[in-house]
């Protein structure tokens, strides 16, 4: 016996077919409003740009309604002028050849006459045998990208306008730097007869004033002083100092010109100075020359500086010993070397701040120091103040990153006798 066939519940099969057909109802419905209210803008065009279809939000976008616009407009009655300038000349051509342009930026003419930046899509739909049949466009609202690149263009136009300034305040500052250091400095250094001299300044940074000094000057009856220091530090403040040690080292000079006295003198006003809150101090080479018959006489004195350097006529070079000599302005009562050598003709006396013996050189950036400066002053042909000042010139710019201090160099030397020829000593 068969089994009694089960009947269905009522409607149990009326209602899978109705929810199919709901489902797909929604489905369909729910692709029609996606592509009507898209967060973008859809439109189809005709290959000739005639618009063939469009949604709904590129229609809110423009203010316009549909019966306006299909089969009435083309794509470029939507762009501004330079929209279609840009269609025309790049956007359309492009997409002729490749077939797709993507990410374009361009300005629509949006509602209330209003300029709306979008990116735009495009790409061309083809028949099975390759036939163009329309374009398909796709427009993004880029207002919001803009108004971001547009705060981001103007912070960095702020930003370049700023480092403008900083860099003309700087160069500003760079000359007020420039001009007081030479104010620190002779301008020129006087014709000494019977002498040569030479002298050159490296700043180490435009940025910072230095403590380097140097001079050279008249005590009269055939007589002249020299000295060369270098103040404690940098800045302002060390200037300040500078400025009162040259000074009082030329008042001093005036009044009684003995080296080791000079010294004194400064020692003592330095450390005045010190009693009311500047603890700077200087290290200083003062000297006398005394221009006789053809060689020079030097007195000279040394505190706490770097010995003087003789590069003699025969190509030898040797150090000028000041042993002992105290740093100036440290304490009340400083001890001071002093030294006696005579200059012949063709000899160089050589002073220097420390900044070149105590430049960096090689990966190691070990210090120069004084045997390397020694050999590099016997290395040189003895041709007088100026040829050594030139050679030392260009070792300091060798030094590159590795001489991180100003640097003051001041040469004093003895012409060297012209040679003469046969027909000279016959005559």
């Amino acid at each position: 016996m068969c089994p009694a066939s089960q009947e269905p519940e009522p409607g149990e099969g009326r209602d899978v077919d109705t929810t199919d057909a709901v489902f797909t109802s929604l489905l369909e419905d729910n692709a029609e409003e996606l592509y009507e209210h898209a967060p973008c803008g859809y439109l189809s065009t005709l290959m000739d740009g005639t618009i063939a279809k469009i949604n709904a939000t590129l229609l809110d976008w423009l203010g316009l309604d549909r019966s306006r616009v299909v089969g009435r407009m083309r794509f470029t009655d939507l762009l501004t002028v330079g929209g279609k300038l840009y269609h025309e000349t790049h956007f359309a051509p492009l997409l002729q050849m490749k077939g797709e342009v993507s990410g374009i930026a361009m300005d629509l003419k949006a509602a209330a006459g209003r300029r709306m930046p979008v990116l735009v899509t495009s790409q061309v739909k083809t028949s099975g045998d390759g036939e163009p049949l329309l374009i398909r466009t796709t427009v993004f609202d880029a207002r919001d990208r803009r108004a971001y690149e547009t705060e981001l263009l103007r912070g960095r136009q702020v930003a370049e306008e700023a480092r403008r300034r900083s860099e003309a305040d700087r160069e500003r500052l760079q000359e007020a730097l420039a001009i007081l250091q030479q104010s620190l400095l002779p301008p020129e250094l006087p014709a000494v007869p019977g002498v040569q001299a030479a002298s050159y300044y490296h700043t180490a940074s435009p940025d910072l004033l230095g403590g380097d000094f140097y001079d050279l000057f008249p005590l009269g009856s055939d007589r002249w002083a020299f000295f060369l220091g270098d103040v404690c530090g940098k800045g302002p403040k060390a200037a300040a100092v500078t400025s009162l040690a040259r000074y009082t080292l030329r008042a001093s000079a005036l009044h009684d010109s003995d080296p080791v006295t000079v010294l004194t003198m400064l020692n003592t006003v330095l450390h005045e100075r010190q009693q009311g809150g500047d603890s700077r101090f200087c290290t200083a080479i003062f000297g006398v020359l005394e221009p006789r018959d053809g060689h020079v006489a030097v007195h000279l004195a040394s505190g706490g500086h770097p010995s003087a350097l003789i590069q003699r006529a025969d190509g030898s070079a040797d150090f000028l010993p000041t042993p002992g000599g105290m740093l100036i302005g440290v304490v009340p009562q400083a001890s001071f070397t002093g030294a006696h050598t005579e200059l012949l003709p063709g000899d160089t006396l050589l002073l220097y701040t420390d900044g070149l013996t105590e430049a960096r050189t090689g990966t190691e950036r070990e210090l120069y120091g004084d045997d390397a400066l020694r050999t590099f002053a016997a290395a040189q042909p003895p041709a007088g103040p100026q040829a050594l000042i030139t050679a030392l010139s260009g070792l300091l710019t060798s030094f590159g990153e590795g001489l991180d201090d100003d640097t003051a160099l001041l040469a004093l030397g003895v012409p060297a006798p012209t040679p003469t020829t046969a027909t000279e000593e016959l005559t």
